[in-house]
């Protein structure tokens, strides 16, 4: 069966049997509409006749079963009563990829890539307990805020606890979204720094290499050496309407044409539908205020602001612990799929 399916039956056979004395919490994370694109017959006909590209209509079928799913979790929620004491968060991890069938228009880039394209995630949240609903929220957030949102939300309280919560990143954005109030006004986005980069053959860690296809014959703990990443050096962060990305082995990319459905068919020279890596050197600055595009590079002409968020670099590497960083390995391998060994 299509596991969109199941995963929306599966959420509505919990949300029905739920104990409502007791808290409820669902983390539904559907794997639509990622690749590999795929979905039943029938659902992909209802798009035969407006859209010509065959990748294209499966994408779409996906999502529709997806928005159809996602409609029936918050009916049964409604059914169950629990609604108005509920909050749901629908919230994407990252945009399309460029060049693909999806569309970041008009935003420059997409998954893989700093840009706007690639990291402005879609999100909404519904529930009864807002105080302000019905607007678009264009405050600064970060997915590791929901965390810190949910824990005081539940009323959970590190205090009360044993052991201390570890730091976490996140902070609380329940003012922001439910009052409009701004919470932050900076998100580092990325910080690579090849000194804090360990090659070993211990079982520390796992590291994904997109190294495909891959041998088992052969396969083991082994660095992924020659890898364009071992020279990537940059530092990209967000502070109120600036971005800069700056450094070594920066991925650059374009923007998605503005009809998306009818472009598409000049992408897929590309080999699954990907874009090969631009990796260039240098510093951009975009002002987002004024240029949500990134069209323009305006890091001479505000060398101060650039200055100001150099300044911000050494304290989060001074955060960083160092990093092990491995092929896949046969170790960390059972029936068929890796998954982590580390004994925490």
């Amino acid at each position: 069966q299509y596991n969109t399916y199941l995963f929306t039956n599966k959420s509505v056979e919990l949300i029905q049997n739920h104990d409502q004395s007791k808290p409820f919490f669902l983390y539904l994370a559907y794997t639509a509409p990622h690749i590999p694109h795929e979905v039943p017959e029938n659902e992909v006909e209802k798009y035969a006749s407006h859209i010509l590209v065959n990748k294209r209509k499966k994408y779409a079928a996906m999502v529709s079963v997806l928005d159809r799913g996602v409609g029936k979790v918050a009916d049964a929620l409604a059914q169950s009563g629990m609604m108005d004491n509920t909050i749901i968060v629908f919230t994407s991890d990252n945009g399309a990829y460029y060049k693909s069938v999806g569309s970041n228009y008009p935003l420059r880039g997409g998954k893989s890539s700093f840009f706007e394209g690639g990291v402005r995630g879609v999100s909404f949240v519904y529930s009864s307990l807002l105080r302000k609903s019905g607007y678009t929220n264009t405050n600064l957030h970060h997915v590791t805020d929901w965390y810190a949102t949910f824990q005081k939300l539940a009323g959970d309280k590190p205090e009360d606890h044993s052991k201390p919560q570890l730091p976490i990143d996140g902070v609380d954005i329940w003012g922001s979204i439910s009052d409009g109030l701004s919470c932050r006004d900076e998100i580092l986005y990325e910080l690579r720094d090849p000194s804090k980069r360990l090659d070993s053959s211990g079982h520390k860690g796992l590291k994904n290499a997109r190294k495909y296809p891959i041998s088992l014959k052969t396969l083991d703990l082994k660095f992924r050496k020659g890898d364009s990443r071992d020279a990537q050096d940059f530092f990209v962060i967000r502070w109120k309407n600036w971005k800069l990305l700056t450094g070594t082995g920066l991925e650059i990319q374009g923007w998605s044409p503005e009809n998306g459905s009818s472009e598409y068919r000049n992408f897929v020279s590309y080999q699954g539908g990907m874009h090969p890596r631009s990796l260039v050197s240098g510093t951009f600055l975009f002002d987002l205020s004024t240029d949500i595009r990134e069209e323009h590079n305006v890091a001479d002409e505000y060398s101060d602001i650039v200055a100001r968020l150099l300044d911000k670099r050494q304290s989060y590497l001074d955060k960083v612990k160092l990093v092990e960083e491995r092929n896949y390995s046969k170790k960390g391998m059972a029936n068929g799929v890796w998954k982590p060994w580390v004994e925490l």
